[in-house]
């Protein structure tokens, strides 16, 4: 895990192009998403409750969430750390050192790939769950890319504000908190947009009414339709997974 293993929670991913400047005040989030072969989840959950307990024994004091893929590729395995300081970070990677031997050797060899970046909050374009300590059974991850073009990244984030604007106005019961990626590679998203849910049934429900029928009835009908043409302009990709939290693979500091 290089530095250390993070949870993604559920999420609509959104991307943009524009990079990203955070301030050093600001809060981040570090995501890692491991795939692992289908014949070696057994071996490689075994190395990461290893790699835990070897945290744990060294006093590592920062905590993160698991999650398994449950669509898409299910053997993929996402982690998230944080909302920490970017100071966090570092004194993470030092205090991680001495259980590098325990990832390197017990986990790597079970995996086809790792990925990693950060995310950084972006509350305007939110609209969080006021039980924000809640812990939810599932998560929906969806990735949305930007086309190039100048002023996508612009006409994404209007549409997103007129959107929680309205969310936040009616108490829509729709949830998510949307978040900007840094530090990805040309095939990652720039937007997550995270969505939890407590059950399967609660997934399937959705959010009631649906995002474009609440915006609709703030707003009227020709603004919703003028809103959803804007993001139907700019976005260039979209795709979804669903996650569900693990709590045996979550790393939680001794005492917490």
């Amino acid at each position: 895990m290089k530095v250390i293993a993070c949870c993604v929670v559920s999420a609509i991913a959104w991307s943009a192009v524009a990079s990203v400047h955070a301030a050093e005040g600001d809060k981040v989030i570090r995501i890692f998403r491991d795939v692992v072969e289908p014949a070696q989840q057994v071996a490689y959950e075994a190395a990461v409750k290893n790699y835990n307990k070897c945290l744990a024994q060294h006093g590592f004091k920062y905590s993160w969430l698991a999650w398994n893929h449950e669509t898409g590729n299910v053997y993929m395995y996402s982690y998230a750390a944080g909302p920490y300081s970017w100071a966090d970070f570092d004194s993470m990677h030092e205090t991680s050192k001495a259980c590098d031997d325990s990832w390197r050797s017990e986990a790597n060899p079970h995996l086809q790939g790792e990925v990693s970046v950060f995310l950084v909050e972006v509350p305007e374009l939110s609209h969080p769950s006021k039980d924000k300590d809640a812990k939810p059974a599932l998560i929906n991850v969806t990735a949305f890319t930007l086309k190039s073009a100048n002023g996508s990244d612009d006409a994404f984030k209007d549409a997103v504000k007129k959107i929680t604007a309205a969310a936040d106005k009616s108490n829509w019961s729709g949830h998510y908190i949307t978040y900007r990626l840094r530090g990805g590679d040309k095939d990652m998203p720039d937007y997550l947009v995270i969505s939890p849910y407590k059950n399967w049934a609660a997934y399937g429900a959705g959010a009631n009414p649906p995002v474009w029928k609440m915006l609709e009835g703030v707003d009227g009908k020709p603004a919703a339709d003028a809103v959803h043409k804007s993001l139907d302009d700019v976005v260039q990709d979209v795709n979804s997974h669903v996650d569900s939290y693990s709590a045996e693979l979550t790393y939680t500091p001794p005492g917490k």
